[in-house]
């Protein structure tokens, strides 16, 4: 009795210093995880009902990550969501970017910026070019037809170009032609191999700037035609002329071009001549009016010397003002 009632008084005396919770069962705490909604929408599970006793790890925006996080510190490899529009954000273009550079030059007006001469049936001009690279020739009538033969002379008894050229209506198509006069000095011989009652004008321009024939050469493909065989390039009626060249490996080049407008019907014929095909190649401007043009490009060579063509539009015209042949 002595020792209970000692076990009695000293729980009655640890209850009224410690409290009421000395001798009561403390529980466990439980810990709620910390889960993602986007982490439970794919497993299926519940989301935690009491938001709070529950911290969320907040998560930046998705625009918050255009080139820098949400403390606003850039990121040191991830560049601004418009730093691929064509170059960096600092101004630098990318390496794998395509330069543009125009490699076609149009053929220039010489009408406007050079003078003209009249070129009698069965008479000859010439002009002398001692340091021209390359000219520019054209020519053109009051509606009459043209025969012209245009030759390359290096010095004596040396024709190392010739063009045989036939136009139907010289107002109607005038020829445009550039020739290379590399290793001066150099003279163009033209002959209008015409009647006397058939004229026509003529003018040339030394120096019209860059090689047109490279540009157009690497602007587009060139077509191989062997010795003997032919390519044939039709054009819609909205083409109001057509840029055409013709080069070797460094071979003789002989070619015949037609421009046709309906079954065998011939508007312009040129008979070409070069030495070398490399060095001098064969680049034009045929117009091309009215509905029906397809170019014919025959190499008049033996099989051992192919050629490469190209025939594309230079000026391409409004359909709805193209009607019918001309």
């Amino acid at each position: 009795m002595k020792i209970d009632s000692k076990i009695l008084a000293f729980s009655i005396f640890h209850l009224n210093v410690f409290g009421s919770s000395a001798f009561s069962v403390q529980t466990q705490k439980t810990y709620k995880p910390l889960y993602s909604a986007s982490y439970l929408s794919g497993l299926g599970d519940e989301e935690p009902t009491d938001s709070s006793s529950t911290e969320l790890n907040v998560v930046p925006a998705a625009d918050s990550f255009s080139g820098q996080q949400a403390s606003g510190i850039p990121l040191a490899n991830v560049p601004a969501a418009d730093s691929y529009s064509g170059q960096q954000a600092s101004g630098i273009p990318l390496a794998n970017e395509p330069e543009t550079n125009g490699l076609l030059h149009p053929v220039k007006n010489i009408w406007e910026s050079s003078d003209s001469i009249i070129v009698q049936g069965g008479s000859l001009r010439t002009w002398s070019t001692p340091t021209a690279e390359r000219v520019q020739l054209s020519m053109m009538s009051e509606g009459r037809p043209m025969n012209a033969n245009i030759e390359l002379w290096q010095g004596p008894d040396n024709t190392p170009s010739k063009i045989t050229v036939y136009i139907e209506d010289g107002s109607l198509r005038p020829f445009n032609v550039m020739v290379e006069t590399p290793r001066g000095p150099n003279s163009i011989a033209l002959y209008n191999t015409g009647q006397l009652e058939f004229p026509f004008e003529a003018v040339l321009e030394p120096d019209v700037g860059p090689k047109a024939s490279e540009a157009l050469a690497l602007a587009n493909e060139l077509k191989i035609v062997q010795g003997g065989a032919l390519k044939t390039f039709p054009f819609e009626s909205a083409v109001g002329s057509v840029q055409v060249l013709i080069r070797t490996d460094g071979r003789p080049l002989n070619a015949r071009i037609e421009l046709l407008q309906g079954p065998n019907n011939q508007k312009q014929v040129m008979d070409i001549y070069t030495e070398d095909g490399m060095e001098r190649p064969f680049f034009a401007v045929i117009e091309t009016p009215g509905t029906g043009n397809v170019i014919r490009i025959l190499n008049t060579a033996p099989m051992e010397y192919p050629m490469m063509v190209s025939a594309i539009p230079y000026v391409v015209e409004d359909s709805s003002s193209v009607s019918g042949w001309r």
